[in-house]
């Protein structure tokens, strides 16, 4: 029986989406093969890693009671011994140290340190096999401006945008504000250049709004990215699995109003932007249709647009491709990529007729399938260089 670790939690702004993504889309299912050994680690707020089987229960952190089981453990740590072991002191009387060989990570950090390729990095350091995108395609994805300038020199449309760093916005905030106002066209969306889960992102239609929604963007970010917003729009999203041979699920379309977009609130929160603030059992499930709503032409031109993004970035194993549609133009743009996509991603593949215990399974083969081929390749060479010393 090959053993597991799911990590998730991590030092981002989308912590908490990131616990629900482990624990209901990945462990879960996991267990419920009966065919793996399923570690849970968690990495806190402040970078500490702790592995424990009652990291498994929503309720620990639903209740806030993470923090008493935090204070009171010791935190594991990582060995590298040509793959990935995780180690931590013993309890009780006997203090026995416990300590455990990974075979394959399925990664669920959403956001910094996690999908933006950080956590690959570390992985591909220790050898082992893990779900999703490698170091490249990760760190590109995550990078909203370096994803659209390697769309644009693929031919995949893009909108008009500009980008700025959190220096530029900090001391010459006015000087950026006219470089805006003169190059772009209201009504603007504002981004954190490398955040998911729509955080920190506005919607703006005056030189007032922009300014507050720079400043809230940067707060989050080092880079932010200003994107015109796309005329008679139709926000689509689609999953995807795969290596070289890319399989996409349905397009997904959320229902939002013309004049808003699919932000955090409506994404996780119950009732979106009109509910009371409570977290939704569903998520986002009843904010969007499945299949998207499209003519077969639009439709079909909107799924090669993905499978395109997808192969242009060097994905592999998962990611979801977001996409931006002119219905009077039948224009598709592409809009970013979320290379470790949470719930929503399970929930699509559910509704294409592929189970989340077999989505799960199939995602675990595509990760030994391309750890497979990458340790089939020369990583060192042979010199007389040293010699000569």
């Amino acid at each position: 029986m090959k053993t597991i670790a799911v990590i998730f939690g991590g030092r981002s702004a989308e912590h908490d989406v990131s616990i629900v993504t482990a624990l209901a889309s990945i462990i879960k299912p996991l267990e419920l093969t009966k065919k793996y050994r399923v570690e849970a680690v968690y990495i806190a707020k402040n970078g500490a890693w702790y592995w424990d089987d009652r990291l498994k229960d929503i309720a620990l952190f639903a209740s806030g009671k993470i923090r008493q089981l935090v204070d009171k453990t010791s935190p594991a740590s990582i060995q590298f011994d040509g793959g990935l072991t995780l180690i931590k002191s013993g309890s009780g009387l006997t203090g026995r140290k416990q300590q455990l060989k990974i075979d394959i990570v399925f990664p669920a950090m959403h956001g910094t340190y996690g999908e933006d390729g950080a956590l690959m990095g570390l992985l591909d350091m220790a050898g082992v096999a893990y779900v999703g995108c490698g170091v490249s395609a990760a760190a590109i994805a995550m990078d909203k401006v370096l994803a659209k300038q390697l769309a644009s020199a693929n031919n995949i449309p893009v909108s008009n945008f500009l980008a700025f760093s959190k220096t530029e916005l900090t001391d010459q905030l006015s000087t950026a504000v006219k470089a805006i106002t003169n190059g772009l066209e209201f009504p603007l969306f504002v981004k954190p250049s490398h955040l998911g889960s729509s955080i920190g992102i506005s919607r703006v239609s005056n030189e007032l709004e922009l300014r507050n929604g720079l400043e809230v963007a940067v707060h989050y970010d080092s880079s932010v990215i200003v994107e015109e917003a796309v005329g008679n729009l139709i926000e689509v999203t689609l999953p995807i699995m795969g290596n070289d041979q890319p399989i996409p699920a349905l397009l997904e379309q959320p229902m939002t109003l013309p004049d808003d977009f699919f932000d955090f609130q409506t994404k996780y929160m119950q009732g979106g932007k009109k509910g009371k603030g409570k977290a939704s059992a569903k998520g986002a499930q009843g904010y969007s249709k499945i299949p998207a709503d499209l003519p077969k032409d639009v439709y079909a031109q909107a799924e090669a647009v993905g499978i395109q993004v997808y192969k242009a970035l060097g994905c592999s194993g998962i990611s979801r491709v977001d996409m931006l549609i002119d219905s009077v133009t039948k224009q598709v743009f592409f809009n970013e990529v979320n290379p470790l996509p949470g719930g929503l991603y399970a929930h699509n593949w559910a509704q294409a007729g592929i189970s989340g215990v077999n989505l799960v399974q199939q995602l675990i083969g595509y990760a030994e399938e391309r750890h497979a081929a990458r340790q089939a390749l020369t990583t060192t060479f042979s010199t007389n260089y040293l010699q000569q010393f």
